[in-house]
């Protein structure tokens, strides 16, 4: 089993709804165990400004799947949510990022791990900054370092009593 951290966002339709139906249904396609999930954070668009705003959450999830094998099951996921092609960075109703997968480093035209983005975009970092390990660095550096990197982007927790059930 790997010990891998996910991303997980949506900004068409019920975003929380989507969201709660991805989580559950990642044990059947990953054949793996959800441990942790962070609280949910609502979140400006990143790269296309000209669209509603995303909720998203990061969880560690434990799975066999060799990554490549990870990265289909979470494509078939995203397309049985209604994914469809459409602008990079556009609107979805559901987008899964492998954030890091154990220790590998991996790069090549499918797949490149850890995601290239992960220190660029505080939408995930503060996420995973929930269910990381304390005092762990990621990517080399104190967590609240990269953080304070990208404290201009906005991110706001939604309230415990407004998440829907996640």
């Amino acid at each position: 089993m790997a010990l891998v951290y996910l991303s997980l966002g949506s900004n068409v339709g019920d975003r929380a709804a989507v969201l709660r139906r991805a989580i559950a249904g990642l044990p059947a396609a990953t054949r793996g165990r959800v441990l942790r999930v962070s609280r949910l954070y609502e979140t400006a668009p990143w790269g296309v400004r000209n669209q509603p705003p995303f909720l998203n959450l990061a969880l560690a999830l434990d799975t066999p799947l060799a990554p490549r094998d990870l990265l289909t099951a979470l494509k078939e996921m995203e397309a049985a949510a209604g994914r469809t092609a459409g602008p990079r960075w556009g609107p979805r109703p559901l987008d899964l990022d492998i954030l890091l997968y154990e220790h590998l480093v991996l790069n090549d035209q499918a797949l490149t791990i850890p995601h290239p983005r992960l220190a660029e975009r505080r939408f995930v970092l503060q996420p995973l900054a929930d269910i990381w390990p304390a005092g762990a660095p990621l990517l080399g550096q104190p967590l609240p370092d990269l953080l304070r990197a990208v404290a201009d982007q906005d991110v706001t927790p939604v309230p415990a009593d407004q998440e829907g059930g996640l």
